[in-house]
């Protein structure tokens, strides 16, 4: 059984106890108990959320824990004692995480100069500014570095705690888990933050339908005249809409889409590249390398590439500390 310690403190953030259903799951997927999650504080006792939820918790002490992690929240104390403690999870756990503006904690505790993090977007230029010794990433989604994880916003840590699964449990329970959340795939820790879907901000439930639809049959080629008619509105209609609501033309979001979905493919690294590409709707290989180019500068290989030595990277730093 492994024991996982869920630090809280005055004002914490409820929607980070979306990562804890996820180890929950996977003990109902196992058929028994694999992970025994314990609420932890400083002081132990009633600990208010930013919500003004009160949970219950133990105050921080001598169990063991084989993995800490800290939630974020928009009241951040530094104190001495959460301090303290999360140094001492850092030498004597195997694993000590943060989701979201919990960074900053791990940060504030010295545990992170020199080495690679991220944490959501919206406080990356504070973070910067306030540790400039950390290698802050802000478009991954989580980071792992040696023992340390560190995710970005709150649904981030969702994908934290499933790559955590994976690497206890093995592939098939995260997956079980991920189709228990009810999510289309497990999304890469090198995956950006930012998503085409919610830049093209699209407002109306005609352009978002036909958004859901392309998304749907990226393998397709899609025409304009296609996704005017699933959106119930005529070819010109479609097109002044579509633009006047999302700033893009139809083929631009459609190409988006297509690069978006390809990514977690790519880094994701167990299918071929010309699969993808017609997975994908680019048809073949050259089609999305080009794309790729010009949206990331870099081709597809070299970015699986990436993502490959990554991976590795914090697998080795897993195995260090194991051993």
């Amino acid at each position: 059984m492994q024991r996982i310690g869920f630090i809280t403190f005055s004002g914490f953030g409820v929607m980070s106890f979306s990562a804890l259903s996820v180890f929950e799951s996977a003990n109902n997927a196992l058929g028994k108990t694999h992970y025994d999650v314990r609420l932890i504080s400083e002081q132990g006792g009633p600990v208010r959320s930013s919500l003004g939820v009160v949970v219950q918790t133990e105050a921080f002490g001598k169990t063991a824990f084989d993995t800490v992690i800290i939630g974020g929240g928009n009241d951040r104390e530094f104190t001495p004692g959460l301090l303290d403690y999360l140094r001492q999870a850092a030498r004597n756990s195997r694993r000590l995480a943060a989701t979201c503006s919990g960074t900053f904690f791990l940060a504030q505790a010295g545990l992170l100069d020199g080495m690679r993090a991220t944490t959501h977007w919206f406080f990356a230029a504070e973070f910067r500014k306030r540790y400039p010794k950390v290698r802050l990433e802000e478009e991954r989604l989580f980071i792992v570095d040696g023992s340390l994880w560190t995710s970005a916003g709150m649904t981030a840590g969702i994908d934290q705690a499933l790559a955590m699964v994976e690497a206890d449990l093995g592939a098939t329970v995260a997956r079980a888990v991920s189709k228990t959340f009810i999510l289309q795939n497990r999304r890469a820790g090198g995956q950006p933050q930012s998503s085409a879907l919610l830049d093209m901000e699209q407002k109306t439930d005609r352009i978002q339908t036909a958004i859901a639809y392309a998304r749907n049959n990226l393998h397709r080629s899609l025409s304009l005249d296609e996704l005017a008619e699933a959106a119930h509105l005529s070819l010109r209609q479609f097109s002044r809409a579509f633009r006047a609501q999302t700033g893009v033309s139809p083929a631009k979001a459609i190409e988006k889409l297509r690069i978006e979905t390809a990514l977690v493919l790519i880094q994701d690294g167990r299918h071929p590249i010309e699969g993808i590409a017609r997975q994908t709707g680019f048809g073949d290989s050259e089609r999305m390398r080009r794309a790729f180019i010009r949206e990331f500068g870099k081709p597809p290989q070299v970015m699986r590439r990436t993502a490959r030595s990554r991976s590795e990277t914090a697998a080795s730093g897993m195995s260090r500390n194991e051993g």
